[in-house]
């Protein structure tokens, strides 16, 4: 039964890693990536840590937010800044040597790997501790596993944008903040059933809309670096 679990719970980010490797023209060493994969596992710790520090600090020991601005603060300032923040600094543990670091989709391809590296990981953690875990694993297969990977795509395009092209102040914040952006709509959406169940249910439906569209702009992003790197 565990190792039915720990598939059906794994199995949305292997498909996805292997997806963008596939999308690789010219792949990067298979060790760097299981290496950005396991930095990505490796912050999940540390980031829960500080997640908990932040959500006491907001809502005191055992508090929750009681509003749709209590749960934005929850996903913008709980989850989606902390997460992010982490993963930009495994990226970059990564990247700041990396000699084959050399062309744009690279920046991609290392994001996406920290990226589903940690949500594996959060994926696991989440299935393994539900009674109903397979409705769990499937709902966090078609929105969580690939938001993370969304929001991976985002942080790697602007990271080679800087690295390649684009020095600028405003290139350099979008590395973090677009990722941040996309992750807090996300879960304030995902967590505005807190708040009461017809707002959850408006916020569940809305959430489904902004993932297309959020899959699309991820999609015109690899495809630019792609073709970045092909000219």
């Amino acid at each position: 039964m565990v190792l039915t679990i720990l598939t059906f719970a794994l199995l949305p980010a292997i498909l996805l890693w292997l997806y963008i490797w596939q999308k690789d023209p010219h792949k990067e060493p298979t060790w760097l990536l299981i290496k950005a994969t396991l930095f990505g596992v490796g912050i999940c710790i540390p980031v829960s840590f500080v997640e908990i520090g932040i959500e006491m600090l907001l809502f005191g020991p055992g508090g929750a937010p009681s509003d749709i601005f209590g749960t934005g603060a929850m996903a913008f300032l709980v989850a989606a800044l902390p997460e992010e923040a982490f993963k930009l600094f495994a990226l970059w543990l990564v990247l700041r040597k990396n000699p084959y670091f050399d062309e744009h989709f690279d920046g991609i391809v290392y994001a996406v790997c920290v990226g589903l590296g940690f949500a594996a990981f959060e994926n696991v953690f989440y299935v393994i501790n539900e009674e109903n875990w397979l409705a769990v694993a499937i709902a966090r297969s078609l929105l969580a596993v690939p938001g993370h990977y969304a929001f991976a795509i985002l942080m790697g395009y602007y990271y080679s944008l800087y690295h390649f092209v684009d020095k600028s102040p405003k290139a350099a914040a979008c590395i973090l903040l677009a990722p941040v952006l996309l992750h807090g709509i996300y879960d304030t959406l995902a967590m505005s059933s807190m708040v009461n169940p017809y707002i959850g249910g408006l916020g569940f439906i809305i959430l489904v809309y902004f993932c297309v569209k959020m899959h699309k702009l991820a999609r015109t992003r690899v495809l630019a670096m792609i073709a970045k790197d092909k000219s």
